[in-house]
């Protein structure tokens, strides 16, 4: 038995007994949690802040590629689906709050982001009723030219902006008093940072963040509206996962025909994991396009990001929606991070795949079916082993 082995099953144990801990306490610690990634842009401890670049920008980027993940994630881990092009979707919600909102419409934003969702979501249907008889490589190689079709439709399309994209894409409604310029920047109130002299804290009055006010100076409003649908997004992903259709789709990911014979409509159930993976693909794209900078063109949406999607539901664990998030979070934050490396990011990827494959194939957060593969495969392997040496010591 490897080093790898023996880690990859003490990070296991860890997981089960998390899992095994009263509910009291695993609220208490996911709570703790939470609150302490809400407030990671005001603290901003000195060890993981970035510097080159805004701390509350990278933590959205990071928000974003988390319920991207997730939504990839329900295509590829639960139903075993590869998808190439999951970069299609994020750029059709994009579009969608672009178009509707600035383009050709100003409709308000929280009116059109149901209609985002539901387009993006008709568009994985459409996408996936004529495809998703043919599975495997054929399949990834459909879904890959979906993301390059789209990318090069909207560039050459002028009423969708073609390569000048679309700006000034409104933001969502700021909450509390309307900002005053040049220095009242509206909200409910206004919460100050915190600055670190080394080690010791003390609080920023100079920069402060206005609660729920959404505008181009300050990310960290974006953040915390988004983290707070990922949230809201990861119960509902909870409760489909439980449910019948999720039993569904493990069972068609296992084994399609002997799902079909089992009596389970493998298509109708693939077409939906499509449709709501693209659901929520658009549902990121939509807050993309109204973030900060309120622009997108089709550069924003190369093809390159689908790889980097599925490298984070690799990198995390494929069926694993906490596994997918940390995969997500690495694969954005790691590169701005450490901005000296950053341009080695897809060098650094390949190697961190190419690691996993060999020594932790079944990603960083493993699901819980694969943890019990996993410790059943070792102590078969324990098991020969003695027998060896019994036969050997004999």
């Amino acid at each position: 038995m490897n080093v790898a082995t023996n880690a990859g099953l003490a990070w296991n144990r860890a997981l089960d007994r998390f899992a095994r801990m009263p509910f009291i306490a695993r609220f208490a610690l996911l709570f703790l949690g939470v609150l302490l990634v809400y407030s990671l842009p005001l603290l901003r401890p000195p060890v993981i802040t970035t510097t080159g670049t805004d701390f509350g920008g990278v933590l959205f980027l990071c928000a974003a590629f988390a319920l991207v993940a997730l939504g990839l994630n329900i295509v590829i881990g639960y139903a075993g689906l590869l998808d190439l092009g999951y970069v299609g979707f994020y750029a059709v919600g994009a579009y969608a709050i672009g178009v509707l909102t600035s383009e050709h419409w100003h409709w308000p934003f929280f009116l059109i982001l149901p209609f985002s969702v539901a387009i993006t979501m008709v568009t994985g249907v459409i996408l996936g009723a004529p495809t998703l008889r043919v599975r495997g490589d054929y399949l990834a190689i459909v879904t890959l030219g979906f993301g390059e079709i789209i990318r090069i439709t909207v560039k050459n399309v002028e009423w969708l902006g073609a390569s000048s994209g679309i700006k000034d894409i409104p933001h969502p409604p700021t909450i509390g008093s309307a900002p005053t310029p040049p220095f009242d920047e509206g909200g409910l109130f206004a919460i100050p940072h915190l600055k670190w002299d080394g080690i010791v804290p003390s609080i920023d009055h100079e920069h402060t963040t206005a609660f729920l006010a959404f505008g181009a100076k300050d990310a960290i409003p974006f953040y915390w509206l988004l983290l707070t649908v990922l949230i809201l997004v990861i119960l509902g992903d909870r409760l489909v996962k439980a449910s019948r259709v999720g039993r569904a789709w493990e069972a068609t990911r296992e084994d399609e025909d002997a799902a079909e014979l089992m009596g389970v409509n493998t298509f109708k159930y693939k077409l939906m994991a499509f449709a709501l993976g693209a659901a929520i693909g658009g549902l990121a794209g939509s807050f993309l396009a109204s973030s900060q900078s309120g622009f997108i063109s089709p550069d924003s949406f190369l093809l390159i990001y689908s790889m980097m999607f599925v490298s984070a539901v690799i990198l995390g664990g494929a069926g694993n929606r906490w596994g997918v998030i940390v995969g997500a979070v690495l694969i954005e934050y790691l590169p701005e991070r450490f901005r000296s490396v950053s341009d080695y990011r897809y060098l650094l990827f390949g190697i961190a795949l190419m690691t996993l494959a060999i020594w932790r194939p079944q990603g960083l957060l493993p699901s819980g079916r694969s943890r019990r593969v996993q410790e059943v495969e070792a102590e078969i392997e324990a098991l020969e082993e003695g027998e060896i040496e019994e036969e050997s010591n004999a």
